[in-house]
């Protein structure tokens, strides 16, 4: 069996309840068998596909995170926008955890404990607000049922060159519990602001220079425009495109 991290060789069976040097494989490892012999590397697959292969596995979504610990890449329709809500695709494949005495791989920029000094630091380099929602800590819930408390969750992020490496961001225990995407995919974000006017290039550009989005008198205007009744927005476009000819 071959993957994009090496050839793997023979496969143990995925619907085996035994594997050799296991007393009995965990769902962990029988999802990983099941995304290399049945969706293959760089192909989608969807929650409930997953599911049916599982049926006596209740926490199977849950061991499919799992896998991002031990490098495996795994996107949603959050991080690659032409997947569907339900499809998900086999980016990239980790460590071969049906192997015993496996390691996880070390993780980049993040250590797998971090002590108060390290948390404070990234945190406080996160503005101290959750990167998901963007609510402060100690902030009320829109609900107005309780107030943020800030964690920090690992987050795979996909370069533009080199190697997936695995940092922690940080979110508030709502979103974490979520199970929000844990990919970055740095390089699909770049390729979508190439694809902006360099006009709107040169905005956004600035918004991320200065931290926040700067509202421009385009916006402002826009905006207004908005709230004109119909005759007066005819006025105004017959009289636009009638200086542009």
């Amino acid at each position: 069996m071959l993957c994009g991290n090496g050839v793997l060789g023979e496969l143990p069976d995925w619907r085996n309840p035994v594997i050799p040097g296991m007393s009995r494989p965990g769902g962990r490892v029988r999802v990983a068998l099941w995304l290399i012999s049945v969706v293959g590397e760089g192909r989608t697959f969807t929650k409930t596909e997953l599911r049916s292969a599982f049926p006596e596995e209740s926490q199977i979504d849950r061991r499919l995170r799992d896998l991002r610990d031990w490098g495996w890449v795994i996107h949603n329709s959050r991080d690659d926008v032409s997947l569907r809500p339900e499809e998900q695709r086999l980016v990239k494949c980790g460590v071969p955890v049906w192997i015993p005495h496996q390691e996880r791989p070390r993780e980049v920029g993040a250590k797998s404990t971090l002590n108060a000094a390290e948390r404070t630091r990234i945190i406080s380099a996160d503005d101290h607000m959750c990167r998901s929602c963007g609510i402060a800590a100690g902030e009320e819930y829109e609900d107005g049922f309780a107030t943020a408390k800030l964690v920090l969750s690992r987050r795979d992020i996909v370069h533009r060159e080199g190697p997936v490496t695995t940092t922690r961001v940080t979110l508030c225990e709502r979103c974490a519990k979520g199970g929000l995407s844990q990919t970055a995919d740095v390089a699909g974000f770049l390729a979508a602001v190439e694809q902006l006017s360099p006009l709107e290039r040169r905005a956004f550009s600035r918004w991320v220079e200065s931290g926040k989005r700067v509202r421009g008198e385009m916006e402002r205007l826009w905006g207004y425009y908005g709230t004109l009744p119909a005759d007066a927005r005819q006025e105004i476009l017959h009289d636009l495109t009638s200086g542009t000819e």
